[in-house]
């Protein structure tokens, strides 16, 4: 088995986990619990995108792409988280006015 082989199972296997955690997000019970979905999608779309530039031997790019993603998503998940907290509709509590 060679290693692009390994690598292709190893991206298709992530996109059926990433589809797995989407359902999460669809369907999370509370907006924490989706808030966190689309953070567990975004840390495997960067895995996703290093193994990505391996297939195509152009890893730097890809690297280069990921890490401003990964950059992306956590900004993005502490904003967000922080804005639901505040108003503290995330744990079911009423608006702050």
């Amino acid at each position: 088995m060679t290693m692009d082989t390994v690598f292709l199972l190893a991206s298709l296997g992530l996109l059926v986990s990433t589809a797995l955690a989407l359902i999460r997000v669809v369907g999370g019970p509370t907006v924490l619990d989706r808030i966190v979905g689309v953070n567990v999608v975004g840390a495997q779309t960067t895995v996703l995108l290093v193994l990505i530039g391996f297939l195509f031997g152009n890893i730097s790019m890809f690297v280069d792409i990921a890490i401003a993603y990964a950059m992306l998503n956590f900004i993005l998940a502490i904003g967000v988280t922080k804005f639901f907290l505040r108003r503290k509709s995330a744990r079911g509590g009423s608006e702050e006015t």
